[in-house]
């Protein structure tokens, strides 16, 4: 491994610690991506065998006469505009299982990012460079923020192509031309819808990141139990507070802003349900997902709060991990 020590600049040393936590959890940033994304559509083309084959067997009869490509042939404009959706869908939905993936991967790298390396006592070894807590911790920060997400949204751009494209094989044996399935979808737009959709996730993100690696840097043992706990517990008092009528406390809100938000966060596409009016925007169900409705998320309130508390947080991360004994 390449040293960080030496006259290096800030820079030099966030590229070399970010990619330290690339190489150290490459099964997660990388390998589960793109595993995750070769068993969807090893799935899909098992389904179409299957499909095809039980067709055969009973006669059923998908449109390999072209009957399939007649009834295109007659579509209107707003048809063909749902057939071009319904193929977009089958993209999303190669990038949809992927990134439940990289919640769960993000979620606990951040769980164990400062409480592993406390717990092997690796720290007592990058706390003898001279690279600040601030430094460390915020790389951690890039690499659940950036890193991860843009390998995945990466990994599932090229699934999801790929589904698109298994997709217009297939339909092609029933009479249907590839390239005119191919021109009603919009591999173009969804892909810069994707990746567009990274920063917000960032923003959103940080208070997820934030509380767990706070967690991760200030508990002694068992951080997963502590960074569940605390929260599930609060809100299950705020409730009981709300039964009670002790208090004027709204407990759904509690919930969703503050227990989901710390726990949730990470998961992308959790800003939804943080916005319904994201959802409800827009001509169709897809409307969400185009950037220029997403991006009014940068006018709530809800997500800049979050970005303030998730400053917070790492702030106490960093804090903890200057000050707390490697035990």
């Amino acid at each position: 491994m390449k040293t960080l020590v030496g006259n290096n600049p800030l820079g030099s040393n966030m590229f070399w610690l970010v990619k330290r936590e690339f190489w150290e959890h490459r099964g997660g940033f990388l390998w589960a991506p793109l595993v995750t994304g070769g068993i969807f559509l090893l799935l899909n083309v098992m389904g179409i065998i299957t499909m095809e084959v039980v067709g055969a067997r009973h006669g059923i009869s998908f449109g390999a006469t072209g009957n399939l490509q007649h009834v295109i042939s007659k579509m209107d404009a707003g048809d063909l505009s749902q057939v071009g959706m319904a193929l977009d869908v089958a993209m999303y939905s190669a990038m949809a299982l992927i990134f439940v993936v990289l919640g769960f991967v993000v979620f606990f790298y951040c769980l164990g990012a400062i409480y592993d390396e406390r717990r092997d006592r690796s720290i007592l070894f990058w706390k003898s460079l001279p690279l600040s807590d601030s430094e460390t911790v915020l790389s951690k920060v890039v690499s659940a923020t950036i890193v991860a997400p843009v390998i995945a949204t990466i990994a599932g751009i090229v699934a999801g192509i790929l589904q698109l494209l298994i997709l217009a094989i297939t339909l092609s044996f029933h009479g249907v031309h590839v390239w005119q399935l191919l021109t009603l979808a919009h591999p173009f737009r969804v892909t810069v819808n994707m990746l567009g959709h990274i920063p917000l996730y960032l923003l959103w993100a940080l208070p997820s990141v934030g509380w767990l690696m706070a967690c991760s840097a200030w508990a002694r043992t068992k951080p997963f139990l502590w960074a569940i706990a605390l929260p599930v517990a609060t809100g299950l008092l705020v409730t009981w507070f709300g039964i009670m009528g002790l208090f004027n406390l709204s407990a759904g809100w509690f919930w969703q802003n503050i227990v989901a938000r710390a726990l949730f966060s990470a998961f992308p596409g959790a800003s939804l349900v943080g916005s319904d009016d994201l959802i409800h925007t827009g001509k169709n169900n897809l409307d969400f997902m185009d950037l220029g409705n997403a991006y009014q998320l940068l006018g709530s309130a809800n997500l800049w709060i979050g970005v303030v508390a998730g400053a917070a947080l790492i702030a106490a991360a960093i804090w903890f991990r200057r000050w707390r004994d490697e035990g």
